[in-house]
């Protein structure tokens, strides 16, 4: 199943936390998801969304920029996560730890394994 990605890749920790889950998944799993992050613009939101048959955005808070942007480019994403919600605290002077990429990363494929 083809998959896209939509990450908010927002300024805060929780939006760099989105960018290295895109990261990580296209280092450890390269192939499985195509990854493109909300300021790349509606037209490459698109595109990736074309090819896919699950849409994913994954944004940082409650901002929802990920979704926002998909919106914008008239995608509906299949499912949304929200680091947030996964018990992951904004805090824009904050580093990203490697224990929140095995968080968000292990949501993004639970949610593609329950598709």
């Amino acid at each position: 199943m083809a998959t896209a990605l939509i990450t908010c890749s927002g300024l805060s920790n929780v939006g760099r936390l989105t960018t290295a889950v895109g990261q990580h998944i296209l280092m450890h799993r390269p192939g499985r998801i195509e990854w493109v992050r909300a300021q790349a613009g509606p037209e490459a939101i698109a595109d990736a969304a074309d090819d896919a048959d699950f849409v994913i955005a994954l944004d940082g808070c409650e901002d929802r920029c990920g979704s926002k942007k998909a919106a914008e480019a008239g995608v509906e994403p299949s499912v949304c996560i929200m680091a947030t919600e996964l018990g992951i605290v904004k805090d824009g002077r904050a580093e990203v730890k490697y224990t929140e990429i095995e968080t968000v990363v292990r949501a993004v494929f639970d949610a593609t394994e329950a598709a």
